[in-house]
């Protein structure tokens, strides 16, 4: 079976192939499935849905998918998609920032936000793909080192650790090489940062031409959050 990912795009529409392969997904309808594939739906500025099933599947059956697997939306058009491999591992990104969400190290204060968010009009999604099998944690924790990678990332490039709307795939070969887990130190966990890094920052650079325009579209952005309520802490007895 391919180590790789089979990317293809139509009516913007990203497919990644690979069957076989069990994803995890942190985004609509996400959770943990076996599938043959994973979308990235490009949607139009503006774009609200209260109903996404349908209109997902409308989407797909358009692009002439038929296959099951993990939808993630993006406000990014898919000519800024991009793709990097290192090692056992290959991920793809779309990457835009005109919807930031900001998290001052010295918060002003403020209340909780009602969970409303403006049009995906930006968004960083990711999708990671590894051949080897990993255990349980180890897939669950693949989220966590691509999402750290991406917000590194963002803030070397644009001073924003993410966006409203982010969201992450992670997949993995049940019947590969045997891997415990998936931290910085390990083969995996080492090559999805880089993969993550490569593809964010040239997803980036397509989309804005080069990373100072990128840092100016988060700034400018219309729209966004600020996490501006500071917790209270804590102290163990």
């Amino acid at each position: 079976m391919s180590e790789r990912l089979e990317a293809t795009v139509s009516e913007g529409v990203l497919q990644l192939r690979r069957p076989g392969t069990e994803w995890l997904s942190t985004g609509w309808n996400g959770g943990r499935e076996r599938a043959p594939a994973v979308y990235n739906v490009s949607v139009p500025e503006g774009w609200h849905c209260e109903r996404l099933a349908p209109y997902v599947e409308a989407r797909l059956e358009r692009a002439g998918f038929d296959e099951a697997g993990p939808v993630l939306l993006t406000g990014v058009d898919l000519e800024h998609a991009r793709g990097a491999r290192c090692g056992p591992v290959t991920a793809y990104a779309t990457a835009g920032v005109s919807n930031p969400a900001a998290l001052p190290m010295e918060p002003p204060g403020g209340a909780l936000p009602d969970g409303r968010v403006e049009p995906t009009a930006g968004t960083v999604n990711l999708v990671v793909f590894t051949t080897r099998a990993l255990a349980a944690g180890a897939l669950a924790n693949l989220v966590a080192a691509a999402a750290e990678a991406k917000a590194a990332t963002l803030l070397a490039a644009t001073g924003i650790p993410g966006t409203t709307t982010d969201a992450v795939v992670v997949g993995h070969d049940p019947d590969g090489r045997t891997g415990e887990f998936s931290g910085s130190a390990t083969a995996v966990g080492a090559a999805t940062r880089a993969c993550v890094r490569e593809t964010v920052l040239a997803s980036l650079r397509s989309r804005y031409g080069d990373l100072e325009r990128a840092a100016e579209a988060a700034s400018d952005a219309p729209y966004g959050t600020s996490t501006d309520v500071e917790a209270s802490v804590v102290r163990l007895e």
